[in-house]
């Protein structure tokens, strides 16, 4: 694998304990949104959520309605003399419905939605919070979890989020630093989400290992969208699909889902990177994975990220939601021929889509660059070369993105440690900024592009607003000439 994964525990371990009669165990909430009054109307949602509690047991039933929502009867569990009471908070902590019940349907009138930072909304990363409480005589249990309203779904080679066109342009990333390796950091945590906003991007790839809960958090909370990637990566060998591997790929989706299935930020679930998916073996496997991950969450795209394998051999990509796919024209094949990567890159993606007529995501394409390296005309590895190279692929993205490419995806965001290796000096260097947190020039010149597709998708959605507030207008009032 082309990165380092050091050595001991990387993150914090927290024991904790429960109290002895019951406790939370588990919450899952799902949305559907409906904005069918206008495009800009707040509108409504409905939560659906239920309450898993260990330890005790549950009794009553209720409906209640407070302020501007409602909430209608669940099956409430009715074992014995334990309790569920929930409440939704808002972002300023004001209760804004409350009820009783393990499981039912929560109407919220003028909700917030969470939309990504770059949506160009009023707000965006809207963050409510279901606070629940198990109670069984005086034994009681308390759990908050911090959710946000967002909906997202594929339609027409589109990506949705709250039924409005969404373009990643973004970074994949890797837990790695100078100093600490893979250690958990939490200024160095603040410094690239600092950075992700100064460049840009919109959305992040948890390459390849589902990322700390501090970078998740913060994700929630800025509104920066992420796949959610398993640590399913280098899949290559037969010997790698059989059941053992098979069992242990689905209970690593089971665990990644559960942690993650109520966060916003969260759009899509990678199930791998990169396996060789042109085997006969590999059909069946990543079939059951895939059907196995859509069965624990059929709120989000499914997906996995191609790599060695072509759209004229590959046997899984029907499988998925979104072909996700990592290219390196003018880097691993052809190196310093810039001149053919439009030509390349446009023929291969076309052909993906015409092959299984789903949306594209370019998760990786990048070429390495040793940081104060210069020369012109630009040869490979200079930071001139860099800049010549993903240009290219810019242009191919421009041409493609109103067609069925959906996001665009650096690699990297930051130079990073790998094994020893003659192709690799000090690591991998495709980062747009060094392993210190420093740009490169290429960092510049994706800031320019992400500001510019910032500024271009809000007037897009801000013209097809106003076409469907006008519609909506003729369909209320008649048209009268």
């Amino acid at each position: 694998m082309d990165f380092f994964n050091y050595a001991g525990i990387h993150r914090s371990v927290t024991l904790y304990t429960t109290p002895p009669i019951l406790y939370i165990d588990d919450i899952t909430l799902k949305y559907t949104i409906d904005q069918s009054q206008s495009p800009n109307s707040q509108g409504q949602a409905i939560i659906e959520y239920n309450v898993l509690v260990k330890g005790g047991r549950t009794q009553g039933k209720a409906s209640m309605t407070r302020g501007e929502a409602s909430m209608t009867r669940g099956e409430a569990m009715t074992q014995g003399q334990a309790s569920i009471e929930w409440a939704v908070l808002d972002a300023q902590d004001k209760v804004v419905v409350s009820g009783v019940g393990s499981e039912g349907s929560i109407t919220l009138k003028n909700v917030k939605l969470w939309w990504p930072y770059t949506a160009g909304k009023n707000y965006t990363a809207y963050l409510y919070t279901f606070q629940m409480t198990a109670k069984s005589g005086s034994s009681f249990d308390i759990y908050r979890q911090p959710f946000g309203v967002r909906t997202v779904r594929i339609e027409n080679s589109q990506l949705l989020i709250n039924n409005e066109p969404f373009y990643c342009h973004g970074v994949a990333k890797h837990e790695d630093s100078d100093i600490r390796g893979k250690g958990l950091d939490l200024p160095l945590i603040l410094r690239d989400f600092n950075l992700l906003v100064w460049l840009g991007a919109n959305c992040i790839r948890t390459s390849h290992y589902p990322y700390a809960e501090e970078i998740m958090d913060q994700c929630d909370r800025l509104g920066i969208v992420v796949i959610d990637e398993s640590p399913g990566v280098g899949i290559q060998l037969v010997q790698n699909m059989g059941n053992v591997s098979l069992q242990h790929h689905k209970e690593v989706m089971t665990e990644m889902v559960r942690r993650d299935k109520n966060r916003p930020s969260v759009i899509m679930w990678s199930v791998a990177n990169e396996p060789k998916t042109n085997l006969p073996e590999a059909q069946f496997y990543f079939k059951s994975v895939i059907d196995h991950t859509r069965g624990l969450d059929h709120t989000r795209p499914v997906t996995f990220v191609i790599g060695p394998t072509e759209f004229n051999t590959d046997r899984c990509a029907r499988y998925v939601d979104v072909v996700c796919v990592n290219r390196y024209y003018g880097w691993y094949s052809d190196i310093g021929h810039t001149e053919l990567i439009q030509k390349q890159l446009k023929y291969d993606l076309t052909k993906w889509f015409e092959t299984f007529n789903k949306p594209i995501i370019i998760t990786e394409y990048g070429a390495d660059t040793v940081s104060g390296l210069h020369q012109s005309p630009s040869v490979s590895f200079t930071e001139d070369y860099q800049g010549d190279f993903m240009s290219e692929y810019h242009a191919v993205f421009d041409q493609l993105r109103h067609q069925f490419l959906v996001g665009e995806m650096v690699w990297n965001f930051a130079d990073f440690m790998t094994a020893q290796g003659v192709t690799r000096v000090d690591g991998n260097k495709k980062g747009i900024f060094t392993r210190q947190r420093q740009p490169k020039m290429a960092a510049h010149l994706l800031r320019a592009r992400y500001l510019n597709l910032i500024n271009q998708t809000q007037i897009e959605q801000a013209q097809t607003n106003r076409k469907l507030n006008f519609q909506t207008h003729i369909d209320k009032e008649g048209l009268y000439l």
